[in-house]
């Protein structure tokens, strides 16, 4: 928790510094400061606050970034520095977040310290040297690679900001967090980027009166990706409803499934699991059993684990072959298929399904000593059985001080959580 302490530290005393600084020498360009605080404002107002996301507010960061790195007014030089850019920032995110804060939906001490310390990055990189001229005899192209150069640098800056802190709150890998992150930035971060540098551009050529008129399509691009994620989010519904058709046929007890998915998903965070990885390895966790269907003699309690090797590949394979009649990515069937073949042969998901369903079972009215005891029968059974890997990072995931929790963001923008079962050993929040 150093890190954490040390980034939200740092944002306190770039915020708390700049805002002394504009208080002593005052505000520069007023109208200027409140047409991009307006900007701001409503972008933080218009946030999405229904889901974990990359970028919450996307209008908001945009606005941000376009006041950084703001050069000129119709042609006019401006005259604020970077604390007075914080300051403003700072004090719009505020003022935006008052409706959320009012409703139950704070913005976390994360979000402004991300917002704080990469606007404040940006506009200590620019608006020293713009304002001692040394961009003076920069025009045309060179200006705006200039521009690109600080936003893309800013945008670094803001996915290891965005990456520190995810592995200070899961204990995630910070490799794989950060390669996440990165990933994002081809999807609604180039868009940040982009709107960012085309509305300072604009504005220095013709004015404020630009800024709502390139804040459209960063409005409609927002609008799209919070469309796309509803769309996802009801597609994962339907998987988790079609996996609850094993627990009502009985063929399973209720919530094995989803607790099998969320430990699953924890595990593949450990493991370094992104992106599509951990959105098919999710599925194939709600789906694993769903071969049971298929049996005209119900396997008792619906534990496979137990099962010959033969009859586990009979079962996955019927699995795999419903999986593919629902039009569920091809991918996930051969998760729920494999899930029974040798270990050295499965792939990764399959390896984390096959441990985690077997421990769920192993575990399931076992008593206070049955986790112990679970993790040491599939210690015993890596030589062949179960992967090491998956086992040991199993364990460590079981072993996290406050319990486990998948609250990542999904792909697309949904959240991942999970449901509350203390009598396994460990807990999940949902």
């Amino acid at each position: 928790m150093t890190a954490l302490r040390l980034i939200h530290g740092a944002a306190a005393l770039t915020a708390a510094g700049s805002l002394a600084v504009t208080l002593w020498t005052g505000l520069e360009d007023r109208g200027v400061a409140l047409a991009f605080g307006v900007l701001i404002a409503v972008g933080e107002l218009t946030r999405w606050s229904g889901a974990t996301v990359r970028q919450a507010a996307p209008l908001g960061a945009a606005g941000a970034l376009s006041y950084a790195l703001l050069g000129a007014d119709a042609g006019r030089p401006t005259e604020h520095d970077a604390a007075q850019v914080v300051t403003v920032v700072l004090i719009a995110a505020l003022l935006g977040a008052v409706p959320h804060i009012w409703s139950g939906r704070t913005p976390t001490l994360d979000h402004l310290a991300r917002r704080v310390l990469t606007v404040g990055f940006a506009a200590l990189c620019f608006q020293p040297l713009y304002n001692r001229g040394v961009f003076a005899s920069w025009e045309g192209p060179a200006y705006a690679l200039l521009l690109i150069a600080l936003l893309a640098l800013t945008a670094l800056c803001d996915a290891v900001l965005a990456a520190a802190l995810a592995h200070c709150r899961t204990r995630w890998p910070f490799g794989p967090l950060l390669r996440e992150e990165l990933r994002g930035l081809l999807g609604i971060g180039s868009a940040v980027c982009a709107t960012g540098a085309v509305m300072a551009l604009a504005v220095a050529a013709a004015g404020l009166w630009a800024l709502p008129l390139f804040c459209l399509p960063l409005l409609l691009t927002q609008l799209s990706v919070r469309r796309y994620a509803a769309v996802h989010a009801t597609y994962r519904q339907t998987i988790a409803s079609l996996a609850r058709a094993t627990e009502i046929a009985g063929c399973t007890p209720t919530g094995h499934a989803r607790r099998v998915a969320a430990l699953s998903l924890a595990v593949g965070r450990d493991l370094g699991l992104t992106g599509a990885e951990l959105t098919v390895l999710e599925y194939a966790a709600l789906m694993h059993d769903i071969g049971q269907l298929s049996l005209v003699d119900p396997v008792p309690a619906g534990a496979t684990a137990g099962l010959p090797v033969e009859e586990q590949r009979r079962i996955a394979l019927l699995g795999g072959a419903v999986v593919r009649q629902t039009g569920v990515d091809a991918a996930v069937a051969v998760v729920v298929e494999r899930q029974a073949d040798p270990c050295a042969e499965q792939p990764v998901a399959a390896r984390i399904v096959r441990v985690v369903n077997a421990y769920e079972e192993k575990t399931r009215d076992a008593g206070p000593e049955g986790p112990l005891r679970a993790l040491e029968e599939l210690r015993l059974r890596t030589a062949g059985d179960y992967a090491p890997e998956v086992v040991e990072s199993l364990a460590r995931v079981l072993a996290q001080p406050r319990g486990w929790r998948e609250s990542g963001p999904a792909e697309g923008g949904g959240r991942r959580t999970a449901l509350s079962d203390p009598a396994h050993g460990w807990v999940t929040h949902g």
